[in-house]
């Protein structure tokens, strides 16, 4: 491993100079590896900050080029400090970028009713069942359709449009290891002509 390696882990992921020189570290120079070890970590720290409040935030704002297409998002963090700072609020133009391009029905998987995820459950349970699927490996099968149904109609769930390998919460799980506050997504809205 060299100064090289930890500069570009540095650049690509946003992760401090001791995380990227540890998870290269642990993984004994693969860089792909490291990612991955980082991605991890950032999962963990949002999890030790998911009981902060966040109080402060912004709205977010995408116009798309033709003028016929918008989306607002709000992005809540827990001081004002780092709502002024310029990563948080480019995280937040990035966000309704992705809203207005991948139109999200809801947030997260939290955020979808019970009779949507019973009524795509029967239809998937349906498909399954005229394809002659064991009934018992239905259920199995199902948890994976419920999945990519999440990948499709929650938000925090789709893989982001600027960097498909990872999704708007990993995104949003390594801002949080970067600037250090828990940040959180609230409502947002997408406008079409």
């Amino acid at each position: 491993m060299d100064l090289n390696q930890i500069k570009e882990l540095r650049e690509k992921t946003g992760a401090s100079i001791g995380d990227c020189k540890s998870c290269l570290d642990q993984a004994n120079g693969d860089f792909e590896e490291a990612i991955a070890l980082l991605r991890k970590k950032g999962a963990q720290i949002a999890d030790k900050k998911s009981c902060r409040e966040t109080v402060e935030g912004l709205i977010g704002s995408y116009l798309h080029c033709n003028g016929k297409v918008a989306a607002l998002v709000v992005v809540k963090c827990e001081t004002d400090f780092v709502a002024l700072n310029q990563e948080f609020r480019d995280l937040a133009k990035d966000l309704a970028m992705h809203i207005t391009a991948m139109n999200p029905t809801y947030r997260s998987p939290l955020d979808v009713p019970a009779e949507v995820i019973a009524k795509e459950r029967e239809i998937e349970t349906e498909k399954l069942l005229k394809e002659g699927k064991p009934k018992k490996m239905i259920e199995k099968i199902l948890e994976g359709k419920l999945q990519k149904f999440y990948e499709r109609v929650c938000l925090i769930k789709q893989p982001f449009i600027k960097e498909d390998k990872i999704t708007v919460e990993d995104l949003i799980n390594q801002k949080i290891q970067k600037i250090g506050e828990k940040i959180e997504v609230g409502q947002f809205v997408r406008l079409e002509l």
